[in-house]
């Protein structure tokens, strides 16, 4: 199958090279030179345009950085462009409205369209473990499905268009709000006297447990190997932890949902970012405790 991959930063580019791997012909377009050198170098075939990417695909993949970009690209440059029949499915995380509109002018023009976010980060885009929450017609998540499997571990469709959107939020607001609880709670074993190792063989099997702490512990030394024992570098960067956080908060107004251990998790990661410490893992956040 020919793809087309826009956007090949730190999730992308692993993306669009496990796709190569699964025996797709990827065509690829980064405004980055080096992003898209890394691309070719992975077996991608790099396009100076979107509109030359896209030009006589079966599909077209995007991962970009917000929804601004996303309508940019898709309405200016690849509805319209892209061969009539070509599935179109965006990656990105970004708001639930902009992820339905975008949809509706693709279905208005003939295409099939789904919104794909993915959980795991760098390290699961590189190896092909990510899991993605798909919104969409069933037709079109049919199609999309076996794209997706290419480069993730778990494909789960939520339901319409915008639903992955929405669950992506829903979960990365809880992922942020679990990671805050579980620092403050290492914190306040430190300081009571406890020897983190043991506080983490204890918790870990009993009913504190949970994903930031088992699979992700914030402090060196314990637990499975995590952005923590390598000076808090890569994994998922604080202000990417942030943007989800504030979409998040977006996403409650707008329904008059009450969402405070989420409000309070953004107001943590928003201090962080102004410390200039945006770019650290989001477990970095045990820093400032």
């Amino acid at each position: 199958m020919k793809i087309a991959f826009i956007g090949l930063g730190n999730m992308g580019g692993g993306m669009a090279a496990n796709l190569v791997k699964a025996g797709h012909e990827v065509h690829a377009f980064d405004l980055s030179a080096d992003a898209a050198t890394r691309a070719q170098d992975n077996g991608c075939t790099v396009f100076p345009t979107v509109r030359e990417a896209v030009a006589g695909v079966d599909a077209v993949v995007s991962m970009l950085p917000n929804g601004r970009i996303v309508e940019s690209v898709y309405t200016a440059d690849v509805i319209g462009h892209a061969p009539s029949g070509a599935l179109l499915l965006d990656c990105s995380t970004i708001d639930v409205d902009t992820a339905r509109k975008v949809a509706s002018a693709a279905e208005a023009a003939g295409y099939e369209m789904v919104d794909a976010p993915v959980s795991g980060g760098i390290a699961a885009a590189n190896g092909g473990t990510l899991t993605f929450m798909v919104g969409g017609p069933d037709a079109a998540f049919a199609r999309a499905e076996p794209i997706l499997a290419a480069m993730g571990k778990a494909v789960i469709h939520a339901g319409a268009s915008g639903a992955g959107q929405a669950a992506k939020i829903c979960n990365n607001m809880l992922l942020g709000a679990s990671m805050v609880a579980t620092c403050e709670t290492f914190r306040l074993a430190e300081k009571l006297g406890l020897d983190l190792q043991t506080f983490y063989d204890i918790s870990s099997k009993a009913s504190g447990q949970n994903w930031s702490m088992t699979s992700y512990c914030p402090v060196p030394g314990v637990g499975p190997q995590s952005p923590a024992d390598n000076g808090y570098q890569g994994g998922f960067a604080s202000a990417l932890m942030l943007k989800d956080l504030r979409l998040a908060m977006e996403a409650a107004q707008s329904v008059g949902a009450q969402v405070p251990m989420g409000e309070k998790a953004e107001a943590l990661y928003a201090s962080l970012a102004e410390a200039g410490e945006g770019g650290r893992d989001f477990s970095y956040i045990i820093k400032t405790l």
